[in-house]
């Protein structure tokens, strides 16, 4: 039996020491915004996209960790990147963020706006670096006649993730259903307009990290698209939690205001439908997506499963 509180606290702390590696060091005259960017990206968190991204890969069998590193710290920086901008007075306007200052409140507005960009680009230089890395080392001497078949998929592989590192957390994601969400704000939000920001706003990148971890490890299309499927449930389950928890949780568990919706004056599932609808959606999504990754795995094994364990976690989780 897995000892769940145990797993995750070594592989937390193996993320958080990946993330120091790679990120540029506070020198140099534009320093402040590297310690900006260290600030935010350092203060905690459950590290739930990456470990994802890892818990998928694992999932699949996967073997070739090269890639796997840099596109964990990639996720990570670019879900940080929008909670700073989330966190900005043009947006919900919050002052804490994981029981600390949000950047805003440390380094001002456009130091955090700054900082936030700077995130969402270095993201991508550590994703295509070690891509491009990978590949060099693949081909070696450029005289070299033949490379393996089992290298070229490996690369096409890594492709493929940058592709979907670059789609999920666009207008055609993330940035489209948060749009939608500031555009509304204010406004009475109808069902089906709700579903869209959960599924885009909350669910992409759960799509992303799930469909990298699985397309790193070698996972056929379909199911990589399998794995996105029940990534979009584990996404619809996890904000609807998120809704109940502004509403029944506190901030010194949160690590984050409460009723910052009702602030806002944002519809939430707990707004349109009640705490007891919404309780019962957590788990008719938490069901279907557990449900798709036992079909995955072809066996009841599956519960023995690291990303099975934290997905059955984090949909229920207190905080």
């Amino acid at each position: 039996m897995m000892d769940l509180e145990y797993e995750l606290k070594n592989r937390i702390s193996a993320v958080d020491e990946m993330l120091l590696g790679v990120l540029p060091k506070e020198e140099g005259f534009q320093k402040t915004v590297f310690s900006a960017m260290r600030y935010s990206l350092m203060a905690g968190g459950k590290r739930i996209r990456p470990l994802l991204m890892q818990g998928s890969f694992e999932f699949f069998g996967g073997r070739e960790e090269a890639l796997l590193g840099p596109f964990m710290a990639s996720i990570e920086m670019i879900h940080t990147y929008s909670l700073i901008h989330d966190d900005l007075p043009a947006m919900d306007n919050d002052d804490y963020r994981r029981g600390k200052l949000t950047s805003h409140k440390v380094f001002g507005e456009a130091m955090a706006i700054l900082a936030g960009d700077a995130l969402l680009n270095y993201a991508y230089e550590v994703a295509s670096r070690a891509l491009d890395e990978t590949f060099a080392s693949m081909l070696g001497d450029c005289s070299k006649e033949s490379v393996d078949v089992c290298s070229f998929r490996r690369i096409g592989r890594g492709v493929k993730a940058l592709r979907i590192l670059g789609q999920k957390p666009g207008v055609d994601g993330m940035l489209g259903g948060q749009v939608v969400d500031v555009e509304l704000t204010g406004r009475a939000i109808p069902a089906d307009t709700l579903d869209f920001i959960f599924d885009y706003k909350t669910g992409a990148m759960i799509e992303a990290s799930m469909m990298i971890g699985a397309c790193l490890a070698g996972a056929s299309d379909p199911q990589i698209e399998k794995i996105g499927e029940a990534a979009r449930d584990i996404g619809m389950a996890f904000q609807i939690q998120d809704d109940i928890l502004d509403v029944t949780s506190t901030e010194e568990v949160l690590g984050k205001p409460v009723h910052s919706d009702e602030k806002n004056d944002k519809t939430t599932w707990v707004t349109l439908y009640g705490l007891d609808r919404a309780s019962q959606d957590v788990e008719k999504y938490s069901d279907a997506a557990l449900g798709i990754l036992g079909q995955l795995y072809g066996s009841s094994d599956a519960e023995t499963t690291f990303l099975y364990s934290f997905v059955k976690w984090l949909i229920h989780r207190k905080n």
